[in-house]
C-alpha cells in the first residue's frame, strides 16, 4: 500500500489500515463517529467534496447516520484539538458520521464520482 506520508491519504486500492480508521473515530453524543474531514482523508478526497456530497444528497443521510455538530460541540472540538484560532481553519460546523453512516452503501453513490469511494472496504 502506498501513502503520501504519515497519516496521509492512501493512494492505492488496498485496504485502509485499521489503525487509521480507529484513529479517526471519536465519541460524541454517546456514539462512535467520524468527522467529515477524517472521512475525506480516508476516502482520499478533499473535505469540501464530502460536504458537497452531503449537501447535494441530504435524503441519503438520515439523522441516525449523520448529523452536524452544534456550535457548542464545534467550539469544544476546536478547543481540544488546539485549533481555536478564530481566523484560521474551518468556518462551518463539521458533519459527524455514525458507524451506520460510514457503512452505508449509499455513501459510495453520494461521493462526487470518486473512484476511491467505491473501493473502500468499510463503505460497503
Amino acid at each position: 500500500m502506498e501513502h503520501d506520508g504519515p497519516g496521509g491519504s492512501v493512494t492505492s486500492r488496498e485496504v485502509v489500515p485499521i489503525e487509521r480508521i480507529q484513529g479517526a473515530i471519536r465519541r460524541l453524543r454517546g456514539q462512535n463517529i467520524i468527522l467529515d474531514a477524517d472521512l475525506a482523508r480516508l476516502y482520499a478526497v478533499e473535505t469540501k467534496a464530502v460536504v458537497r456530497a452531503v449537501n447535494r444528497n441530504r435524503e441519503r443521510f438520515p439523522a441516525d447516520c449523520m448529523f452536524q455538530l452544534t456550535v457548542e460541540e464545534f467550539a469544544a472540538l476546536r478547543y481540544h484539538s488546539g485549533t481555536s484560532n478564530p481566523r484560521g481553519g474551518r468556518r462551518y460546523r463539521p458533519f459527524a458520521f455514525t458507524e451506520q453512516g460510514v457503512a452505508m452503501r449509499r455513501w459510495s453513490g453520494a461521493m462526487t464520482r470518486s473512484s476511491r469511494s467505491s473501493s473502500m472496504p468499510f463503505a460497503s
